[in-house]
């Protein structure tokens, strides 16, 4: 019985044999880690120097792509934002310009300053209505305005 007790297990030697290889892989790991950081190459000949040079052009190539990839894509979104905020500006500008037109458009007592029928036409419900349709536009933009006003007092919050 004494014999059985001393004699290592299967099980313990075969936990020995997988530990005693991850040592000896880590090890080799680490060791190509540093020859790829160009550190102890001093034992490698000439046919593996080239491999590493060779896997280290195939590494930064894939960096190059991924990292141009993620530029034009940075240039997309900001080209994007650029196009939003040109269009968010003219129409701030043109609710800007809004009771300028509105003071042309009606004049200063309310009545039409120019008549906005080519050839003298001049019926009184459809000048109203052309006013009407007039003012109603300019309306629009104004809530379109304030709606702009709006997201850049909230955006102007978050920052």
């Amino acid at each position: 019985m004494d014999k059985l007790d001393t004699t290592p297990s299967l099980e313990l030697q075969l936990e020995s044999a997988t530990r005693n290889m991850l040592s000896k892989e880590v090890a080799e790991k680490t060791r190509e880690l540093r020859q790829l950081r160009g550190e102890e190459l001093q034992g490698l000949n000439l046919e593996e120097l080239k491999q590493i040079e060779k896997l280290l052009k195939r590494g930064l190539s894939r960096v190059k792509e991924t990292k141009d990839e993620r530029c034009l894509k940075e240039i997309s979104s900001l080209k994007r934002k650029g196009a939003q905020l040109k269009e968010e500006n003219q129409r701030l500008k043109q609710a800007e310009n809004l009771p300028q037109l509105v003071q042309e458009i009606v004049g200063p007592q309310g009545q039409p300053s120019r008549d906005p029928w080519p050839h003298g036409y001049n019926n009184s419900s459809d000048i109203s209505l052309t006013l009407g349709c007039k003012i109603m536009a300019g309306l629009e933009a104004l809530k379109t305005a304030h709606a702009s006003i709006g997201k850049l007092q909230q955006r102007n919050l978050k920052f």
